[in-house]
């Protein structure tokens, strides 16, 4: 296993960390954890080097950070540094940062946390903590050793990230982070931005949700294949970001033996700077080309916004070209559905023709809209 230097502490984390977002799941449909797999799993990866174990209060239902106290009973808990994040949309009152702590510390069976996150900062939750006072409730936490480490994780644009980073003297922060996420969110110059101020930075999202695992698209596989060193879609995408020295861990949520065993065998190799400028050269080439795969040249300016019928027009595109993108039809389709509110489906499109009249691109918006729902709502 490879070790990476946690910022500025005398610590040694393992590169790859194990996620627990997306433990294997029972067969029978119930969506319950497999106990035994999961246990197995997590105890197999500490017995070969891995060190951090991520888990949070909403994971799998409230479920994952008891999974996680089981599974690192029998001396494991002590082989690893556990993180886990105060789920701050539950925080109203600053009396609730204290009782939602005592309450994960129970769960976990254990004294204290090693890598504490503000969970999921936005820039409404980053006002709302900081109108609670939530530094006072960190520095009585680390002080009474609850708390080992404090840090956050993030969703939201870059200048709301630098603005939580220097408002405060984080220890760590947690950034979704891959090649084709580049400028997105934190993106690269929040990486740099943390690490400037010595912050370890642990990254989220490496595969893209498993995006970036899944069989590659023809054009994207013909890229890969040119390469003099071959490596799997995982090996390329975990390769890349490992090359950033800035980066401490890497959370993988593998949930089968096969996943941990190809995670583990690339975190052996890929060392900051390992990577040649013709490897860095292609992999630009291929987020070059997954953006080539999209149905709808949108670049999410949101000109056609406030759309007067609540269509979230740049949303819907987003959730259509990944279809095409990473062929992925479930993930997307599921998404829309489910996930997004039906006020803001295209079907509630009215073809008014404000959108196409300011859009840039000169999209048909409208005919796109059409052509979006019915892939996506099958």
């Amino acid at each position: 296993m490879q070790y990476r230097k946690f910022g500025k502490f005398n610590i040694e984390t393992s590169a790859l960390g194990f996620g627990c977002m997306r433990l294997p799941l029972l067969k029978d449909g119930s969506g319950d954890i497999d106990e035994i797999e999961a246990i197995r799993l997590i105890r197999d990866a500490i017995d070969k080097g891995v060190n951090y174990v991520d888990t949070a209060y909403p994971y799998h239902g409230g479920k994952s950070e008891l999974l996680v106290s089981k599974a690192l009973k029998d001396g494991y808990r002590e082989k690893v540094y556990l993180a886990t994040k105060s789920p701050v949309w539950f925080v109203k009152v600053h009396e609730d940062f204290d009782r939602l702590l005592n309450e994960q510390l129970e769960k976990l069976e254990t004294d204290h946390i090693d890598f504490y996150l503000m969970h999921a900062l936005n820039a409404d939750s980053w006002k709302n903590i900081k109108s609670l006072d939530c530094f006072k409730f960190i520095e009585k936490a680390k002080k009474d050793g609850r708390i080992k480490h404090i840090g956050f994780s993030f969703h939201d644009k870059l200048e709301v990230f630098k603005d939580i980073v220097d408002s405060y003297e984080w220890d760590f922060c947690q950034i979704q982070y891959n090649f084709m996420d580049q400028a997105n969110q934190a993106g690269t110059e929040g990486l740099r931005y943390a690490a400037a101020k010595k912050m370890a930075v642990v990254v989220m999202e490496p595969l893209l949700g498993g995006k970036l695992a899944k069989e590659a698209p023809c054009p994207v596989q013909t890229l890969w294949d040119t390469a003099k060193v071959k490596r799997t879609p995982v090996g390329w995408a975990l390769s890349w970001i490992w090359n950033h020295p800035e980066v401490s861990v890497i959370l993988s949520g593998m949930n089968a033996q096969e996943q941990l065993d190809e995670n583990l065998a690339v975190a052996q190799k890929a060392l900051p700077n390992s990577l040649t400028k013709e490897e860095n050269d292609l992999v630009d080439r291929v987020k070059a080309k997954y953006a080539e795969l999209t149905k709808v040249p949108c670049t999410a300016c949101a000109y056609c916004m406030p759309c007067p019928s609540g269509v979230d027009i740049p949303g819907v595109f987003k959730i259509y070209n990944e279809t095409a993108m990473y062929n992925d039809l479930a993930g997307p389709s599921a998404w829309y559905n489910n996930g997004l509110d039906k006020s803001k489906k295209a079907d509630n499109c009215v073809e008014c023709g404000h959108c196409e009249s300011v859009c840039p691109q000169k999209i048909k918006i409208i005919e796109k809209l059409k052509e979006a729902h019915e892939v996506l709502s099958k």
